[in-house]
């Protein structure tokens, strides 16, 4: 005698879960893929020195780059001399109390970095350092 079961009830699978899971996966690549333009640097060639001090680029710091012709860039975006004091008050304005990095080349023109280390100052910003590469060559 063949017993029945009377609630036989169909089975699902719950989709919501799942697209829950979707969807924070996705703000975390969206997060960290912010995160990481942060990290781009400037491309310079930079002195050397035998004490080094080296830093993690947080988004606390502001990086201000000094290349080989002179440019001037603030978090690897070119602004130039003209825009420099305004790229710095941006930086400062979006979260005082921000720290200054300069990245300057080796061959960098001096007038630059001073102008770089000027508006600084001017801003109000305090600069932790100049970011040098570890050890003095033998040769240069």
């Amino acid at each position: 005698m063949a017993i029945r079961q009377e609630d036989e009830s169909a089975v699902e699978v719950q989709l919501t879960p799942l697209i829950d899971c979707v969807f924070l996966l996705l703000i975390f690549f969206l997060v960290s893929s912010q995160l990481k333009k942060v990290e781009k640097r400037l491309e310079v060639d930079l002195p050397r020195a035998h004490v080094v001090k080296t830093y993690k680029q947080t988004p606390d710091i502001i990086s201000v780059g000094v290349n080989a012709r002179g440019s001037l860039f603030v978090n690897a975006r070119a602004v130039g001399s003209g825009g420099l004091l305004d790229a710095l008050r941006e930086a400062k304005a979006a979260a005082p109390g921000r720290r200054v990095v300069i990245d300057g080349d080796v061959h960098a023109p001096f007038r630059a970095v001073v102008q770089a280390l000027d508006a600084c100052a001017m801003q109000g910003l305090e600069v932790a350092g100049i970011h040098t590469a570890e050890g003095i060559p033998d040769h240069d």
